[in-house]
C-alpha cells in the first residue's frame, strides 16, 4: 500500500510495465491507494522539527504508553514484569496497526494516542481484551475453549444469542469481501460487532451460572466460536493477541 498521493506514478508505471510486456495477459495490478495519516493539528505527521516520524519510534512509544495504561490498571499486581512486557508489546504495536487498519484505507486520519489505546470503542485493545475476557471465562469453567464444548451445540435461547449467532455466520462473508476489495476495515468493522454483541450476551444471558447444565454447556460453546472469530480475524489483520490482560 503506498500513499493515493502516489496514483499517477503507479499507473504510469503499470501501463509502461504492460506495454514492455512485463505484465502477464490476464493480470491485474492494482495500487491499494492509502490516506495521509494526520497529526492532531491537520497536517502530515511529522516530528516537531519537520522531519518525517520514524515507523519504529510510533511503535516504541505506542509500547510505552500501553504498559502506562496497563500499570493504571494495576496490571503490574497480576503478572510478572516479563509477562507484563509482552502484554505490553502486544497492545502497544496492536493499536498501532489496528487504528491504521479500521480506516478505510483511501481515507485520510488523525493519528490520536488517546484514541486508539482505549480500551473501549472500536480499538485494538477493545478487542484484545474482548479475547482475554472469553479466555478467563473459560479458565473459571475449568474447561477447555473448544466450540464442541462437551459436544454440544449452540441453541438460541434469548434475543442477544440469536444476535451473536446470526453476526458470526458472517464471518465467511466479511473474510471474502475484504480480500475482493483490498479494504481491511471491512473485517475491523465486523471484529468490533462481534464484541460488542459478545459483551451485550454476557451481560444479558448468565454463562457460568446459567441452569440447567445444558444451556451452561451451550452457552460456552458459542463463547468458544466467538474466541475463534475474533481471534481468526485479528490474526489475518496482524494484531497480536495475548492471553491475558
Amino acid at each position: 500500500m503506498v500513499g493515493s498521493d502516489q496514483a499517477l506514478h503507479f499507473r504510469m508505471v503499470f501501463a509502461v510495465a504492460r506495454q514492455a510486456g512485463w505484465i502477464p495477459v490476464g493480470a491485474s495490478f492494482e495500487h491499494a491507494q492509502i490516506g495521509l495519516v494526520l497529526g492532531t493539528d491537520g497536517n502530515r505527521l511529522r516530528t516537531r522539527s519537520g522531519d518525517n516520524v520514524q515507523l519504529s519510534d510510533l511503535l516504541t512509544e505506542a509500547v510505552d504508553r500501553a504498559r502506562g495504561i496497563l500499570t493504571e490498571l494495576e496490571a503490574p499486581a497480576r503478572f510478572e514484569p516479563a509477562e507484563l512486557d509482552a502484554i505490553a508489546e502486544a497492545v502497544g504495536i496492536g493499536a498501532v496497526k489496528y487504528a491504521d487498519l479500521s480506516t478505510a484505507r483511501e481515507s485520510a486520519y488523525v493519528f490520536d494516542w488517546d484514541r486508539m489505546i482505549s480500551f473501549r470503542g472500536n480499538t485494538g485493545p477493545y478487542l484484545q481484551y474482548a479475547t482475554a475476557r472469553i479466555r478467563s471465562i473459560f479458565r473459571r469453567a475449568g474447561v477447555e475453549a473448544d466450540p464442541d464444548i462437551r459436544g454440544s451445540r449452540v441453541a438460541v435461547t434469548a434475543a442477544p444469542e440469536r444476535a451473536l449467532a446470526l453476526r458470526l455466520l458472517d464471518f465467511g462473508a466479511v473474510i471474502t469481501q475484504t480480500g475482493q476489495t483490498a479494504e481491511p476495515h471491512r473485517l475491523c468493522a465486523f471484529l468490533f460487532d462481534v464484541a460488542s454483541l459478545f459483551t451485550t450476551f454476557y451481560e444479558e444471558c448468565p454463562v457460568l451460572k446459567a441452569e440447567p447444565e445444558s444451556l451452561r454447556a451451550r452457552r460456552l460453546a458459542l463463547c468458544a466460536l466467538t474466541l475463534r472469530v475474533l481471534t481468526a480475524g485479528l490474526d489475518l489483520l496482524g494484531v497480536p493477541v495475548p492471553e491475558q490482560m
